[in-house]
Formats: C-alpha cells, sequence, structure tokens
C-alpha cells in the first residue's frame, strides 16, 4: 500500500468540500440546490453541446481554466 506524504497530509481540506454541508442541509430543507461546483451539475445537457462534442476531433476533454473560458466570459458581459 502507497504511503501518503507528510505534504499531502498536511493539506488543508478544499474550501468547496467544507460547502458540502450547507447544501445537504439546504435539500433536507427542500431547498433546490444545482451542484455546479463539482463538474456533475444535475441538470440536464443540452442536446447541441451532446452533438458538438460527438463531432468533435477532440483526444483530451480537458476542464477549462476555473474562471471559465475567457472569450465567452467576455462575450456575456
Amino acid at each position: 500500500m502507497p504511503k501518503i506524504s507528510s505534504k499531502a497530509n498536511t493539506m488543508p481540506s478544499s474550501p468547496i468540500r467544507k460547502l458540502v454541508p450547507f447544501a445537504d442541509a439546504a435539500k433536507k430543507k427542500g431547498i433546490k440546490i444545482y451542484h455546479l461546483n463539482i463538474g456533475q451539475p444535475d441538470i440536464e445537457t443540452p442536446p447541441t453541446f451532446i452533438n458538438a462534442i460527438k463531432n468533435a476531433d477532440i483526444k483530451v476533454l480537458e476542464y477549462s481554466h476555473s474562471a471559465g473560458n475567457e472569450s465567452y466570459r467576455k462575450k456575456i458581459m
């Protein structure tokens, strides 16, 4: 079994993980929560996007910058 390094053992928890209990508590109260922070949103993906991915010549589908795609952000501002 591999050992976890001392650096990994002292790494702080993810700030997003600290928010999960608040989201869970809100859900228990019947509040609709959209989990956009974990890369698995609970809303349907538009067919246009699915078709674009199916037809794209991409070897690796990677995450974008955490702030989002700059050209897209400029268009919506």
